[in-house]
């Protein structure tokens, strides 16, 4: 999947129905990072503090690296 070919329609349609998930560590869901995976292998990936903001949109294959470099310690401020 091309994110640059979603249709912006198919895209607004897809977040206004979307299922957030927030970490159970997080502090009331209100401090963190929350996503939701859409159709087409899209994952949505937003900041809970302003919800209103277009969130970021990776393909699965984007979002598995991003979690796997979290969890290798790869993405850490050096």
């Amino acid at each position: 999947m091309n994110k640059t070919e979603l249709d912006p329609a198919w895209v607004e349609s897809q977040l206004r129905d979307a299922e957030w998930q927030t970490s159970s560590a997080s502090s009331g869901g209100t401090n963190c990072v929350q996503i939701a995976f859409l159709d087409q292998g899209i994952v949505a990936l937003r900041d809970s503090k302003d919800i209103n903001k277009a969130p970021h949109l990776f393909t699965d294959s984007e979002y598995d690296a991003f979690v796997s470099g979290i969890q290798n310690g790869e993405l850490r401020r050096r």
